[in-house]
């Protein structure tokens, strides 16, 4: 089974330096798929950017951890979500939101990384809110970090591991209700269906026995240091 991995994706892609060794929630996932088949499962190393690729030119047969943009879906065929990973905020010290409809105010500013989903999403849902579109997401951080703006939208994965490392840059917090983006395979498009409806069966079958949840979780502790009690109690995975 031919996957390819990202380095420095952690929690989803860990490379060990020393010693080679792939770790990560989509690590543990390929390697559940690959016990499942009875299959030897080959790592390669690739980039975000060139994943979508890598399955259209048959150097692998699934990846796994994309969205399915308008874009991806042009090109490449997705499974069922693997899990939906809730939208939060990282908000300075001195501001709590409960709702995403209370940021709605002239008096909030919101920091995004431009053309990003996070940029769509506060795009489409305020029209008050003041929003600073920065061309990396690390620029966003400082601007709440330095109280230029007031919150700026991630996913709680990446929220949760930028508040632990530095807890000085706010605090984490997921308004109400919950909003989410889904984390898919993607694989190759082809005319017969059989690989995609084995791996949605896969899929089902993980979400069932609660298995995504447990290798999410256990992955944001072991490479991240993130314990669920940190985790807000209405995220699930």
């Amino acid at each position: 089974l031919r996957i390819a991995a990202v380095a420095g994706g952690a929690p989803n892609y860990h490379k060990d330096l020393a010693t080679g060794a792939w770790s990560g929630i989509m690590i543990d996932l390929a390697n559940n798929l690959a016990t499942k088949l009875g299959a030897k499962l080959v790592i390669t190393e690739t980039t975000w950017g060139n994943a979508v690729l890598d399955l259209q030119s048959n150097k692998i047969d699934i990846f796994f951890g994309l969205n399915p943009t308008p874009q991806r879906l042009k090109v490449i065929t997705f499974s069922q979500p693997l899990y939906n990973n809730a939208f939060s905020l990282i908000a300075r010290k001195d501001y709590n939101p409960r709702t995403w409809d209370e940021m709605n105010k002239p008096e909030v500013t919101i920091a995004v990384d431009v053309g990003s989903s996070y940029d769509n999403l506060v795009s489409a849902m305020y029209d008050k809110a003041k929003i600073l579109r920065f061309e990396k997401s690390a620029d966003a951080t400082l601007a709440v970090q330095t109280g230029r703006a007031d919150v700026q939208p991630l996913v709680v994965t990446l929220s949760a591991g930028i508040v632990k490392k530095n807890p000085s840059i706010g605090h984490l917090v997921v308004p109400e209700p919950i909003k989410a983006t889904s984390t898919n395979a993607g694989l190759r498009q082809e005319s017969d269906l059989r690989w995609k409806e084995y791996v949605d069966v896969w899929i089902a079958d993980l979400r069932k026995t609660d298995t995504i949840n447990t290798i999410v979780l256990s992955n944001l502790d072991k490479l991240m240091s993130i314990k669920r009690s940190e985790i807000p109690a209405i995220v699930s995975f």
